[in-house]
């Protein structure tokens, strides 16, 4: 498994679970690990899986179809983290699939006036829409995913029938979903549903955040195909899998940015650390206060923030639920970056990281991870200074020649 890869969701042309799948399968995850991912899972059912290539609106795009034996397709949120919890599966895909029924069944009972844990899934209670949830979690972390972003979904229109009856198309479920997540979207431009409860809760769990295709070297596209092929629009959702940042240039890696900027003077001074914490959290590269003297003489900060544009609206959000600003500035910047690289030093029996940085394959700089001194410092009983002092003697054997 490749890691540290970006991906973007394009879901212009509709999302479902089954797409997402069809998706990842497209773009190089194999057949063979997603009935791996179904074995893990330990149901009773018999569970098959089937990928072919298709056609849509003239688009060549990959089909997966699950089918299953399963004579129950109602089941409450219960159920299906029990299935989850017993399954032979990794922390982190059997969490971030849980988070995924969750957010589902918290729109549901929203749109029917229920609790949660009281909602009865109907459609999304179906095995083959657990396997579409699981397999796309376990897929993406396959394929090396470690963030993803998607652009605003496509969600169609008219009417659909459902096991509620007939419903006006985007369905309450949907609606509740992009909702509470500020997700954007929007509706046609065709006359049937594009977008389904489950490849949208898919989508607001696991993207970091919305918008266009973020700056990033392709490596991969999938096309997964939806049920239906409309004239002129295809019915398909595209995983576009790259790296960031850019190429590196003769004086490092080359790149641009927003720089984000507020000028703050009515917020409690206590708040500002768990305030550029959140930051950090939402994807900003830094975070950091300068004092400054406002008009009338009032003690104000200017609180900067340096972001990738991509991860804008994920640090906008931080940024207006975090402090009293009701405004903000933004510049575009360029940006040189040495190349880097992380290693990890044996100090005192513990592990202490050190940054590399390099000029053209030569070693200019190395930075000790302050945080692991200190982490290693608390378990010997030793001050920090003399862990700090045997981090840098280590880098300094390592690297001769360059301060640590």
């Amino acid at each position: 498994m490749s890691v540290g890869r970006t991906a973007w969701l394009d879901a212009t042309g509709g999302i479902s679970g089954d797409m997402l799948l069809g998706a990842c399968v497209d773009a190089g995850l194999k057949p063979a690990f997603l009935e791996h991912v179904v074995e893990a899972l330990r149901l009773p059912e018999k569970i098959t899986i089937r990928a072919r290539e298709t056609r849509r609106a003239g688009m060549r795009a990959t089909q997966v179809s699950v089918g299953t034996e399963d004579g129950r397709h109602e089941r409450r949120l219960s159920d299906l983290l029990e299935i989850l919890a017993r399954a032979d599966l990794d922390e982190e895909t059997r969490a971030r699939s849980g988070e995924v029924f969750s957010a589902l069944a918290v729109a549901e009972g929203r749109v029917h006036g229920l609790p949660a844990d009281q909602v009865h899934f109907h459609e999304v209670g179906a095995l083959d829409t657990l396997v579409d949830v699981v397999g796309t979690v376990a897929g993406l972390r396959e394929l090396g995913v470690d963030r993803l972003y998607c652009s605003p979904i496509g969600l169609g229109g008219g009417r659909a029938a459902t096991e509620h009856g007939v419903i006006p198309i985007p369905g309450p479920a949907v609606l509740e979903l992009l909702r509470s997540a500020g997700a954007p979207c929007s509706g046609g431009p065709v006359e049937s549903e594009l977008a389904t409860p489950t490849g949208v809760a898919l989508a607001v769990t696991l993207a970091h955040s919305f918008g266009p295709m973020p700056v990033m070297a392709p490596q991969f596209t999938g096309v997964g195909a939806g049920g239906r092929d409309h004239a002129g629009h295809p019915n398909v959702t595209r995983l576009i899998i790259g790296a960031e940042p850019g190429p590196q240039g003769p004086a490092g890696q080359h790149g641009g940015g927003v720089l984000l900027e507020a000028n703050v003077d009515d917020q409690d001074p206590r708040l500002w650390p768990p305030t550029l914490a959140a930051l950090l959290d939402a994807g900003a590269a830094d975070a950091w206060l300068t004092p400054i003297l406002m008009k009338k003489g009032r003690p104000a900060h200017t609180l900067s923030i340096l972001c990738e544009e991509s991860r804008t609206p994920a640090v906008l959000r931080v940024l207006f639920t975090h402090t009293t600003t009701i405004g903000v500035r933004r510049h575009v910047v360029a940006k040189t970056a040495l190349a880097r690289e992380e290693v990890r030093l044996s100090v005192l029996g513990g592990q202490v990281r050190a940054k590399i940085a390099s000029l053209e394959g030569e070693v200019v700089n190395v930075s000790v991870e302050y945080e692991d001194v200190v982490a290693t410092a608390r378990t010997t009983g030793l001050p920090p200074k003399q862990v700090l002092d045997l981090a840098r003697a280590e880098c300094a054997d390592l690297y001769p020649g360059c301060p640590a």
